[in-house]
């Protein structure tokens, strides 16, 4: 019987079009998913997008559309990555959907049942482009120093607010049993000094006739849930909760992939929800880095430096693009993204790396006439160095172990120039091991480069190797 294994990246806001950020976060959610279905895992997969709020609401106005239709829209537009990047994902939720609906006005009223959801006035200032309410700690010459250009907001209204005070000791306990909880553990340090704090209730609805577009709230009319309230649920509405219990219960709790900013409402304010209504927790919290333009500016459309992800697989391709995000994208920490640095990479790598090592082998074998005896998963020692590092989520030491092996492949060809021998058996005996390792190298390579694997697989399964079409043209 298979192990059940259930992994799920943020749900992107629908207020722009997807950027590389997110591309960086489904793609390592991807690759993770590929792996354990390797293993033969039966894996769920999900992401989707997240639809209410009162951003969407003003950008809809703003269009002149109606919220829903501006959302479909939107929602087009990132299930469009799935072709673009080769994603592998099992479901596409919208927090626009009706059993998503259903399943949080569910989920509000068992909080609500657990005394744990209560109405008081209260007047914040908030800023809409992260949705949340922002103390004077947090602000950086009043502003919000995630958006910076947008003025903060006062709300003063009376909410329903969530106790989250009452999960300060059950979170505290939770991230000390379980120190893999969140994963780079400097996160998990960040996230426990921040609820060692006295944790203060939050707002989780809003006034209807100043803010429609979001869930009713059950048994009042005149309020809506706030966003985060609702779009969290989804990690539990998608696997059919609270209706389909028997596919909850096999695949939760799961594995979530969220950017820093998302720190705080994946690894607690959502936990002590779940908590509230008597959920288990999640499994564990991957938290991973922003990606900036050149010398660390953030990306922005308004700066002229956005990076589209369909632009370039359009230009680059998918697998080399699903590559540099992986290979050479910190995993935990901000990195930088540079076209030109791309492309080098891209060169060295891919073109003068894996495709130039695969193009001479082959052809040699070929010219040869060699046959080769190679078979699948011969390296134990480089499948534990690789489980090892991809399984603590360090995608860009698992493709440093497979590149060091190509490394070692074109040293021994360059030293020993085969091309140079006559005698059948000699050239064999420099070859046939290294076909075996280039076999071995595609192999678990696949959650990474699922096309290019694929091919370099098929092409060296074989007891006569031809030479292929060229995987990497230069640039």
């Amino acid at each position: 019987m298979s192990n059940k294994f259930y992994i799920t990246t943020t749900l992107p806001y629908v207020n722009a079009e997807p950027h590389i950020g997110f591309a960086l976060e489904i793609v390592q959610a991807d690759a993770i998913a590929r792996y354990y279905r390797q293993q033969g895992d039966e894996v769920f997969f999900n992401t989707g997008t997240d639809e209410h709020g009162l951003k969407i609401y003003r950008n809809a106005l703003e269009q002149k559309k109606d919220p829903q239709k501006y959302c479909d829209e939107y929602a087009a537009k990132f299930d469009d990555l799935k072709k673009a990047l080769n994603l592998s994902y099992d479901n596409f939720i919208r927090t626009t959907d009706k059993h998503h609906i259903k399943a949080t006005q569910e989920f509000w009223q068992r909080c609500f049942d657990k005394g744990d959801i209560y109405k008081k006035n209260y007047k914040v200032k908030y800023c809409v482009g992260c949705e949340l309410e922002k103390t004077e700690s947090e602000l950086k010459n009043d502003k919000c120093p995630i958006h910076p250009n947008l003025d903060l907001e006062i709300i003063n209204e009376e909410n329903y607010f969530f106790r989250y005070s009452n999960y300060r000791n059950k979170l505290l306990e939770l991230y000390k049993n379980n120190p893999s909880f969140v994963i780079p553990s400097f996160r998990l340090n960040e996230i426990t000094k921040f609820t060692e704090k006295n944790l203060e209730d939050f707002s989780i609805s809003r006034l209807k006739e100043k803010m429609p577009w979001g869930v009713p709230v059950p048994n009042n009319d005149k309020h809506v849930m706030y966003v985060w309230f609702d779009a969290l649920i989804n990690y539990i509405s998608c696997l059919g909760w609270p209706n389909n219990l028997e596919k909850f219960n096999e695949f939760w709790p799961g594995v979530q992939v969220a950017g820093k900013d998302n720190l705080r409402q994946q690894s607690s304010m959502w936990q002590a929800m779940l908590l509230s209504a008597g959920l288990p927790t999640s499994k564990q919290i991957f938290i991973h880095g922003f990606i900036n333009a050149a010398g660390g500016q953030k990306i922005s459309k308004s700066l002229g430096n956005n990076i589209d992800p369909f632009e370039l697989v359009e230009k680059y391709g998918t697998d080399p693009v699903r590559y540099y995000l992986l290979r050479h994208i910190n995993p935990v920490d901000d990195s930088e993204f540079d076209i030109k640095r791309f492309e080098e990479l891209y060169n060295a790598d891919l073109a003068n790396g894996l495709g130039n090592l695969v193009a001479r082998v082959s052809n040699l074998l070929e010219k040869n006439n060699i046959e080769v005896k190679i078979k699948k998963n011969s390296d134990k020692n480089l499948i534990n160095n690789f489980n090892t590092k991809i399984q603590e989520y360090k995608f860009n030491e698992a493709l440093e172990v497979l590149w060091q092996k190509l490394r070692e492949c074109d040293e021994i060809i360059t030293k020993k120039q085969p091309w140079k021998l006559k005698d059948k058996v000699e050239i064999k005996n420099i070859l046939e091991p290294i076909a075996q390792n280039i076999l071995n190298v595609a192999e678990l390579l696949q959650p990474f480069m699922p096309e290019i694997s694929e091919k370099i697989i098929k092409q060296f399964i074989e007891k006569q190797i031809k030479k292929s079409e060229i995987l990497f043209p230069r640039i």
